[in-house]
C-alpha cells in the first residue's frame, strides 16, 4: 500500500459544494487576467478512451467503422455492425509515470436482433489502488481501496439504409473513500444514472479519384442524468459531453485501405464563473451566496446547465471556444487483417492542456483481434506519458464458420 499525495486533491473535490451567485456590474479587469479554469465535473473516469483503436487513433471515434467497443463513442453505430455477435475486453495501465496500481479495465458486448436492430452492454471498472488517508497531524486514519465503475445498456436502430440511431443507458457508482470523514465532512460513495443519444450516418456508395469512398458521419451527446454526490449535500455535475465529427475512407485498391477522422467535442457542463475576491478570499453577499463578478450561476439544473454551456463563459466567446476538443485520428489496413493506427488530440491550455500523439496497430488472428495502443505526450514529465492500451476482441461469427469447417 502507498500513501499518495493527490488524496488531498480527492478530498477537496468531495467537500467542495457549487454555489449560487450574482452578476456585478463593478468588474474589476485585473481579476478577470487569465482567469479561463477547466471545466468542473465529477467520475472523470467516463471520460477515458477505454479501446485501443480510438486510443491509436487521438481518441476519436465517434464516426469509425463500427466495432466491439462503440458503446464509448457512439452507440448508434452498432446498427450497422456486419457480424452477428462480438466481446472483447480492454486494459489500461493509466498514470504509471504517478502510481503502479490504478487500473482501467472494459468488457464490451453486442448482439445482433437482426437487420436493423443491434443490443449492446459494457462494464468499465476503474481501480485506483489503495490509499491510506492521514489526518492533519500525520497520524493513519484508516485505509481505502477506492473504484468507480459504470454497467451500460444500449439499442440501435436503422432508420433508413445510411442512417441510425443509438440510445445508451448507464449505471454509475465512485467509492473514493470508503465512508471517512473528510475535512469534518463524512463522505460516501456516490451513485448516479445517465443515459447517451447518438445518430450515426454511413454512405458506402461514394467514388473518389475513381476509387471506392465511404463517408461517415456521427453525434453523441453522452452523460446526461442525475447529478453525482459524495455528501449529503454537494453534488457536482457528470461529464456530459457533445461529440461530432466526420470519417471517410478511401479503397486504394482491392487490398488496402485508409481511413481518416475527426472528432470535436465539448463538454456540455457550466464553465466555472469568476467570483469577487478580497485579500484571496470569496466575497458573499447578505444571503451568504458568492459574488459573481463574471459569468453565470453554475447552480443549476441538468438540462438548464446543459444550455447554459454554450454561452456561460466568463471570457465570452472566445472562451467557449477554447473549451472544444479536437481528436485527428489515421487507420490503415491492410487485407482487413493488419492494421496501422496514429493520431493526435489537442485542448486549450487553459482548459486541460492535454496535447498528445499516439500510435498503435491491430491484427486479426481467425476468430481472435488484437489491439494496442500507445500514447506519446507533447510535453515531458507528462502523468500520461508511457500510457499503454490492449485490446483483446472475439468474433463469434468466425469462430461458427471454424467449427462448421472442423465438422465437414
Amino acid at each position: 500500500m502507498k500513501t499518495r499525495f493527490f488524496y488531498v486533491l480527492l478530498a477537496c473535490i468531495m467537500v467542495a459544494g457549487t454555489v449560487k451567485g450574482q452578476d456585478d456590474g463593478d468588474i474589476d479587469t485585473d481579476q478577470l487576467a487569465g482567469a479561463e479554469k477547466t471545466i468542473e465535473y465529477g467520475v472523470s473516469f467516463l471520460t477515458i478512451a477505454t479501446d485501443s483503436r480510438a486510443g491509436a487513433m487521438g481518441d476519436a471515434g465517434v464516426a469509425t467503422s463500427p466495432d466491439n467497443n462503440s458503446m464509448h463513442w457512439n452507440a448508434a453505430k452498432y446498427a450497422f455492425i456486419k457480424n452477428d455477435m462480438g466481446f472483447s475486453i480492454s486494459y489500461t495501465p493509466w498514470l504509471r509515470n504517478l502510481v503502479k496500481d490504478i487500473n482501467l479495465m472494459n468488457l464490451s458486448f453486442f448482439k445482433r436482433i437482426d437487420k436493423q436492430q443491434t443490443i449492446a452492454a459494457s462494464l468499465v471498472y476503474f481501480a485506483l489502488g489503495d490509499i491510506i488517508f492521514r489526518d492533519k497531524d500525520g497520524y493513519e486514519n484508516g485505509q481505502h481501496s477506492p473504484n468507480e465503475f459504470s454497467i451500460d445498456i444500449a439499442y440501435a436502430r436503422k432508420f433508413s439504409e445510411r442512417i441510425s440511431g443509438g440510445m445508451a443507458f448507464r449505471y454509475i457508482r465512485s467509492d473514493l473513500t470508503g465512508g471517512a470523514y473528510i475535512g469534518g465532512t463524512e463522505s460516501k460513495a456516490a451513485n448516479a444514472v445517465a443515459a447517451d443519444i447518438s445518430l450515426y450516418y454511413h454512405n458506402p456508395d461514394l467514388t473518389l479519384a475513381d476509387k471506392q469512398t465511404e463517408f461517415s458521419f456521427g453525434v453523441n451527446i453522452s452523460n446526461i442524468g442525475s447529478k453525482i454526490s459524495y455528501t449529503d449535500e454537494n453534488k457536482d455535475f457528470l461529464p456530459t459531453l457533445l461529440r461530432i465529427g466526420p470519417a471517410l475512407k478511401y479503397h486504394l485498391d482491392e487490398y488496402n485501405s485508409i481511413t481518416g477522422t475527426i472528432d470535436i467535442s465539448k463538454f456540455l457542463v457550466p464553465s466555472t464563473p469568476v467570483y469577487l475576491e478580497e485579500s484571496g478570499e470569496v466575497v458573499f453577499d447578505e444571503n451568504d451566496n458568492p459574488i459573481i463578478l463574471k459569468g453565470q450561476n453554475p447552480d443549476v439544473s441538468v438540462p438548464q446547465g446543459m444550455l447554459q454551456s454554450f454561452y456561460d463563459a466568463p471570457g465570452g466567446v472566445e472562451e467557449e471556444l477554447h473549451e472544444i476538443k479536437y481528436s485527428f485520428g489515421v487507420e490503415y489496413w491492410y487485407l482487413n487483417q493488419f492494421a496501422v493506427r496514429g493520431g493526435y488530440f489537442t485542448e486549450h491550455q487553459n482548459k486541460g492542456n492535454r496535447k498528445y500523439f499516439s500510435i498503435g496497430a491491430g491484427l486479426k488472428l481467425n476468430v481472435f483481434k488484437v489491439d494496442f495502443s500507445y500514447l506519446i505526450p507533447q510535453r515531458q514529465n507528462n502523468p500520461l506519458a508511457n500510457t499503454v492500451r490492449f485490446t483483446l476482441g472475439f468474433d463469434f461469427d468466425a469462430f461458427k464458420q471454424q467449427q462448421k469447417e472442423s465438422t465437414n
